[in-house]
């Protein structure tokens, strides 16, 4: 009982930050993503510390991380131009990669494999999350901000997919990877999330495009949980972290949406060019 009052509490408040950072100001929400961003990338690389042949180095990672953060949010607010930015990333990934030149660890291939992995499964999601919010091509001139309306798509969908797979689960979704997944939660999820998606555009008189995303958002948060799922399993690991109560790390808080952004934010794109 003291678990789930834990577990809902921390939920509360974090939601409450996001949502509060989200409809305050865009540089708060740059602040606070950003901040979460650079804490999942450390959470990540952390991750590896008792790997028998994989010896990433945390402090590399973070600080490319922080490095290419820190150009990306300079060209959205038009500190620098955006080019610099696009110029600069391949460049700051090869020398994380060459970095294995002087650590002398035993298998400098799986480290630099792992490294850009953080990177790409970390990192880009986040940057793109900031940039949806931030950025006024992107952002929605009527209605709710445009990230709040994906977060409320996920987690309509992670509340209902637990709460159906508890009252009515039986049948397994993936048992290998998450024994307490189920299809009867995960179909309740999508349906749900729908509706949410369905509520969404009739507030900003765009049911084109929140419907379609509400089907796509579903079942990228779906695959992103089971994705970290399989990460921690191959690891040997219950959480990624133990940074929120009850929640785990922000790898298991945020699982759904660093796979649900890419996706909505490619969307989201075509929607504005072509619709």
């Amino acid at each position: 009982m003291r678990n789930i009052i834990v577990r809902g509490l921390t939920g509360i408040v974090f939601i409450a930050v996001i949502i509060g950072a989200l409809l305050w100001s865009v540089e708060a929400t740059t602040i606070l993503f950003a901040a979460i961003l650079l804490l999942g990338v450390f959470e990540f690389y952390s991750l590896f510390k008792s790997h028998k042949k994989i010896d990433v180095s945390v402090g590399i990672g973070v600080a490319l991380a922080g490095i290419i953060t820190l150009l990306a949010v300079s060209s959205l607010y038009n500190w620098i131009r955006s080019d610099i930015f696009i110029l600069a990333f391949i460049p700051l990934l090869f020398l994380g990669i060459v970095s294995e030149i002087w650590r002398k660890k035993s298998e400098p291939i799986l480290n630099s494999a792992v490294l850009v992995f953080g990177l790409i499964y970390v990192l880009l999601p986040f940057l793109l999350l900031i940039s949806m919010h931030t950025g006024l091509e992107l952002q929605r001139v009527d209605g709710i901000p445009l990230a709040l309306g994906m977060f409320l798509l996920i987690w309509t969908n992670d509340t209902i997919a637990y709460l159906s797979g508890r009252l009515f689960g039986k049948t397994k979704l993936i048992e290998r990877i998450s024994p307490n997944k189920t299809w009867e939660g995960t179909i309740g999820g999508i349906v749900m999330t729908l509706v949410v998606g369905v509520t969404l555009g009739y507030f900003n008189f765009d049911y084109a495009f929140w419907i379609p995303a509400a089907l796509i958002v579903a079942p990228c948060a779906i695959i992103g949980d089971l994705f970290e799922s399989t990460i921690k399993r191959n690891l040997g690991i219950k959480d990624s972290g133990n940074l929120l109560p009850g929640h785990g790390g922000i790898l298991d808080r945020f699982d759904a949406t660093l796979m649900a952004v890419p996706f909505f934010f490619l969307w989201n794109s075509i929607y504005m060019l072509y619709f």
